[in-house]
C-alpha cells in the first residue's frame, strides 16, 4: 500500500513517514471535566440561584440570550429525610462531599455549571426505579447523567438538580456471537464495548472521538452519529431494545434483540434521543457488526471544496460497500491542531483535508479498489497530496487529525459549536459566511465534520465568553440553516444551549406534540428540566 500513491497518485511529496506520529491516539481525544472548587457552597439558597443565573446569562448584565437558563422551577429542595432515604438504598453510593460532586456539576466544554449538592451512584435498575418514585413523589428535579461529554448542556444540572449517574451500572449483560447483538447496561463505557467485542471479531457500529469517556447510554439518549454512520446507519437502527425507567420509577422492558419485531409502536425510538427527559436509559441492546479483516485509511488535500465534494462522489462511485468514513477538517482546524497539541500535518499543507477509511473483508480486493480510487482522484487533479495507512499505529494516528480537533479548540479560548445538518453541497458555505459575517470579532472560525452525512461542526471561539459575539452568532447561524431546510442540530441533540432555537428545525405541531408527550410520560417536569423544549411551550 505504501507504493499506491507512488504509482497511483505521482503526488507532490508522495506518501509521508508516519512514525513520528505513534504518540498520537484516539482515546486521548476526550478530557476529563476539571475538578472546580464551587463558589457556592458557602452561599445562601438564594444567592446560589442568582449566582447561577448569572453565570449563565452572562456578567455584564447583557441581554439573556435564548440559550441561556431559564427561571428555577418550583421544584423541593433535598433535606436530610431526602438524603437519608438515599443513603438506605445507596449505601455509600450517595455523594454529598462538595469535591467529588463539584465534576458532575461541569460540562467537558466548562461552559455550563450547576449548583448540585448530591450524586447518586446507582448499581441497578431497581435501584433507579426506587429513586425516581420517591423522586417524583417529593417532586425533586432529577439530571441523569453518562459520560458528561455532551456539548449542549444538556448533562449537567442548570440548578441544584439530583444528579443520578449511570457510571456504576457498567456489566455486560449478554452477547450473542452468532447475531452480533450486545446486551448490556447504560453504563458502560463505549470504548470498554469496543475492546470487548474486538476480543470477539466484532466492532460497535458506534465510534465516537469521546468513546474513552462516553457511556453508550447517554449516546443513545442523545442519538450519537459518529464517524461510523456513513456506513452502519444512526442509533435509530442499531438499537435493537431499551431497558428504561420512568419518571415515576415505573420499569419499561423494550430490551429486544430481535431485528424484526412488528407488533404496534416501536417504543424504543421515542426514548432515542430524548436527552433523558422522558426516561432514564438503563439498559441497551444493539446490534454489531463483524470486525473487518481490511483496514485502510487515506489523508488527502484539495485546493478547493469543490473539488472536495467531487471527491466525495468518486469515493461513493467507486469503493462503494468498503467505504465506511469520508469526514473533511479546513487549514484552520489544522493550524489550531499544529498550534495547540503540536500535531505535524503528515502532507503539504492545502485548504482543505479529507480522512477516507475503508473496511472490508479481503485485503486485495480492498487495495485495488483504494488503488484505482486514488489513481483516478489524481488524474482528475481532485486531490493536491496525500497519504495512505495500513497499520494500526498510523490509522490511530490519520485519525487523531480529525478526532482531537474539539481538543485543539478548547485551548483556543472560550468556544461556540454549533453541529449542524445541512445539504452537502451547502457545508462549507456556513462557515465562510459567518467569517464574513463576524469578521475581526471572532478569534477563529472553523469548519469541520462528517460530509458523508451532511453533518458540519461549525466553531467559533474568543478569547472569553462574550455576549456580544454570542449576539451576533445567534440567532444568525440559525436562521442560515434554517433557509437551507437544514437541521440545527445533526448529532448533538439540543440541550440546554438550544432548547429554545428548536423552531427553526421543528413546526409548532410537532414541538407541541412533543410537549404533550413529555406531559404525559412526566407529568410534573423532573427528568432533565430546561432541556430539549422550549421554554414557551404550552403544555
Amino acid at each position: 500500500m505504501a507504493g499506491l500513491l507512488k504509482r497511483a497518485l505521482r503526488l507532490r511529496t508522495a506518501l509521508r513517514c508516519l512514525c513520528d506520529y505513534n504518540m498520537l491516539s484516539r482515546s486521548t481525544a476526550t478530557l476529563s471535566p476539571v475538578d472546580f472548587h464551587s463558589p457556592f457552597l458557602t452561599c445562601s439558597s438564594e444567592q446560589v440561584l442568582a449566582s447561577t443565573r448569572k453565570l449563565h446569562a452572562g456578567a455584564d448584565g447583557s441581554k439573556v440570550s435564548p440559550s441561556a437558563a431559564p427561571e428555577r422551577l418550583p421544584f423541593c429542595r433535598v433535606t436530610e429525610e431526602d438524603l437519608a432515604f438515599f443513603r438506605k438504598i445507596l449505601a455509600g453510593r450517595t455523594i454529598v462531599d462538595p469535591d467529588l460532586v463539584e465534576p458532575s456539576n461541569v460540562d467537558w466544554l466548562k461552559s455550563v455549571r450547576g449548583s448540585s449538592e448530591v450524586l447518586l451512584r446507582p448499581q441497578t435498575t431497581e435501584e433507579v426505579s426506587q429513586i425516581l418514585s420517591y423522586c417524583n413523589s417529593r417532586n425533586l428535579a432529577v439530571n441523569p447523567q453518562g459520560g458528561n461529554t455532551g456539548l449542549v448542556g444538556g448533562s449537567v444540572p442548570v440548578y441544584d438538580e439530583i444528579i443520578l449517574s449511570t457510571s456504576l451500572m457498567n456489566k455486560i449483560l449478554n452477547f450473542d456471537s452468532i447475531s452480533g447483538v450486545l446486551t448490556c447496561q447504560a453504563g458502560c463505557v463505549l470504548e470498554n464495548l469496543s475492546f470487548y467485542l474486538e476480543e470477539r471479531d466484532y466492532i460497535m457500529p458506534l465510534d465516537l472521538g469521546a468513546k474513552g469517556s462516553c457511556q453508550i447510554g447517554g449516546n443513545v439518549a442523545t442519538n450519537a452519529g459518529g464517524l461510523r454512520l456513513l456506513r452502519y446507519g444512526s442509533l435509530h437502527g442499531t438499537v435493537l431494545g431499551l431497558e428504561l425507567v420512568l419518571a415515576d420509577g415505573q420499569v419499561l422492558d423494550c430490551l429486544s434483540t430481535l431485528r424484526k419485531d412488528n407488533t404496534g409502536y416501536d417504543l424504543k425510538q421515542l426514548f432515542i434521543g430524548s436527552e433523558g427527559t422522558l426516561g432514564v436509559i438503563t439498559a441497551v441492546s444493539i446490534l454489531c457488526p463483524r470486525k473487518p479483516k481490511s483496514v485502510n485509511v487515506v489523508f488527502l488535500g484539495c485546493e478547493t471544496f469543490e473539488q472536495l465534494l467531487k471527491t466525495f462522489q468518486l469515493c461513493k462511485s467507486m469503493l462503494g460497500e468498503i467505504l465506511s468514513a469520508f469526514e473533511f477538517l479546513d487549514s484552520e482546524c489544522m493550524r489550531l491542531l499544529n498550534t495547540h497539541l503540536k500535531l505535524p500535518n503528515p502532507i503539504s499543507d492545502c485548504p482543505f483535508y479529507i480522512v477516507i477509511e475503508t473496511s472490508g473483508s479481503d485485503p486485495t480486493h480492498d487495495a485495488q479498489k483504494l488503488h484505482n480510487f486514488l489513481e483516478e482522484a489524481m488524474t482528475s487533479s481532485l486531490v493536491s497530496d496525500g497519504t495512505v495507512a495500513t497499520e494500526e499505529a498510523k490509522i490511530k494516528a490519520l485519525w487523531s487529525l480529525r478526532e482531537r480537533v474539539t481538543e485543539a479548540l478548547t485551548h483556543d479560548g472560550f468556544t461556540y459549536k454549533y453541529d449542524i445538518s445541512l445539504p452537502v453541497e451547502r457545508i462549507y458555505q456556513l462557515v465562510t459566511d459567518m467569517r464574513k459575517h463576524l469578521g475581526n470579532r471572532a478569534k477563529s472560525v472553523v469548519g469541520y465534520g462528517h460530509v458523508g452525512d451532511g453533518n458540519l461542526h461549525l466553531n467559533v471561539t474568543s478569547p472569553s465568553k462574550d455576549p456580544a459575539l454570542l449576539a451576533a452568532i445567534e440567532p444568525f447561524v440559525y436562521e442560515w440553516t434554517a433557509s437551507c431546510r437544514g437541521s440545527i442540530s445533526a448529532e448533538h441533540g439540543l440541550g440546554l444551549k438550544k432548547r429554545n432555537y428548536i423552531y427553526y428545525s421543528k413546526q409548532s405541531q410537532a414541538v407541541a406534540l412533543m410537549g404533550n408527550i413529555k406531559a404525559m410520560l412526566d407529568p410534573k417536569g423532573i427528568l432533565n428540566p430546561y432541556k430539549t423544549l422550549p421554554d414557551n411551550l404550552k403544555q
